[in-house]
């Protein structure tokens, strides 16, 4: 056993080299499983001996074998020396605490395998169903596969998680229009190959739910089996609104990289209804012969006039904000508010037209207002009229914006494709041109 460098701020413990690509191209994947521990001296020895006893049926489902890593992330205890007197364990310390997504990134940096698995040391996950999550991978095709807590297996979750897992399961099917059972698990599988389209992802406890997010809108083959969950050995590390915020947060911003439209469309459209429904309201008070307002009669009209143009402007950023992310990704994406980004490309080209149509209906009533008043009407006649025509005016010039801006970036989008098919070889000869050209500092043969 040896001690050698491996990063600037990790030591591993290894009679193993580290990953090179093509290690199981010659018949079956290796299994290379990382526990990530953190001050887990009471079961680090116990889930480490349970996942070594696994080989066997790992080799069943299809694997060629075995690999455990655990990775200590800066303990205090005596985690790293139970874990490092195990034979059979590959051992990478961080010297400080690193967050939970950066001990199971490490793992995976320094894995050999090609289906790459990690899972909690607190012995809540069972590593008996690692078997049945390879062979899900290797005989169903999946990408990866989750052992879910939330799919009918026993669970011994507490309440306050039961809710919050709730709550991030339907937002991550809701925004990623399709359905994730249990978003935070902890215990997954997946090929290596999958990592380049899941990355980046973050040092902390939101590393599950973010993959999750990503794993959605990437389009990854994603399967989700029930698993048993335990109790925790110890004192759980997870803060209910500290690590809930930033699960919240997280699966927004990282939705916001793929489907824009949806997050934004979704506020957009509370704040449309919320205009609608005041807007209704003073209708009828105005119908019924209303004059004048109160307090509140204030401010409800000041909340139809915000609301209805923040809910344009919001619903359309997102439209528009879909065409960039496309334009960064460069390839084709799950996109859209409706379900289908079809919806949202037969919608889209109306905004023109509808912010014409709202934008001539406001000053229809502006001019309503105009002669009204000339004719005698009291200002308190001509209020609604007014508003009206301030809430229309300024959701049509802001359609009519968007529509100008998406036509652009639609175009921009397009243009390599278009490139591509008047001139086949056009990326080519750009590419050697690019070659040809002298770098900064060179000098050209006369």
């Amino acid at each position: 056993m040896r001690v050698m460098q491996q990063h600037s701020s990790e030591k591993q413990v290894s009679e193993h080299p580290p990953y090179r690509r093509g290690d199981a191209v010659d018949g079956a994947p290796l299994v290379s499983v990382v526990i990530p521990a953190w001050n887990e001296e009471n079961g680090i020895a116990d889930i480490v001996r349970r996942v070594l006893k696994v080989e066997p049926a790992l080799v069943e489902a299809g694997a060629r074998g075995l690999e455990v890593i655990v990775v200590d992330d800066g303990s205090h205890d005596r985690t790293a020396e139970i874990a490092g007197a195990i034979a059979g364990v590959r051992l990478i310390r961080h010297p400080g605490n690193r967050g939970y997504g950066a001990a199971i990134k490490t793992g995976f940096r320094h894995a050999r395998g090609e289906l790459l698995a990690f899972l909690d040391a607190d012995g809540t996950y069972p590593p008996e169903s690692l078997p049945q999550c390879c062979r899900a991978i290797l005989r169903d095709g999946a990408d990866v596969v989750v052992g879910s807590r939330r799919s009918g297996a026993e669970s011994r979750m507490p309440r306050v998680r039961r809710l919050g897992n709730f709550i991030w399961s339907n937002l991550v099917s809701l925004i990623g229009q399709r359905r994730c059972v249990d978003p935070a698990s902890g215990m997954r599988v997946l090929r290596r190959s999958a990592l380049a389209r899941l990355y980046p992802l973050p040092d902390g406890l939101n590393f599950t739910p973010v993959m999750s997010t990503r794993c959605i809108h990437e389009g990854l083959e994603v399967v989700e089996l029930p698993v048993p969950y335990s109790e925790r050995l110890g004192r759980s590390k997870l803060s209910v609104v500290r690590d809930g915020t930033r699960f919240f947060k997280t699966i927004l911003w990282t939705s916001l990289e793929y489907n824009p439209v949806k997050v934004l469309g979704l506020v957009g459209l509370g704040f449309l209804g919320l205009s609608g429904l005041l807007g209704a309201g003073l209708v009828i008070a105005r119908l019924q012969g209303v004059t004048s307002l109160g307090h509140w009669g204030v401010m409800s009209v000041f909340l139809a006039l915000v609301s209805g143009v923040a809910g344009v402007s919001i619903y359309s950023l997102g439209v528009t904000f879909n065409f960039l992310v496309a334009l960064f990704h460069r390839r084709p994406l799950r996109q859209g508010f409706w379900g289908k980004w079809m919806v949202e490309r037969v919608l889209e080209p109306y905004f023109g037209w509808l912010g014409l149509l709202a934008a001539l209906l406001g000053a229809g009533l502006a001019g309503t207002a105009i002669v009204l008043g000339s004719a005698g009407w009291e200002i308190a006649r001509l209020w609604l009229w007014l508003l009206g025509s301030a809430l229309f005016l300024l959701m049509g010039l802001q359609l009519m914006i968007s529509y100008i801006l998406a036509r652009v970036l639609e175009a921009l989008a397009g243009r390599e494709k278009l490139v591509q098919r008047e001139i086949p070889d056009a990326g080519a000869r750009h590419a050697a041109e690019v070659l040809r050209e002298p770098r900064a500092g060179e000098m050209q043969a006369v």
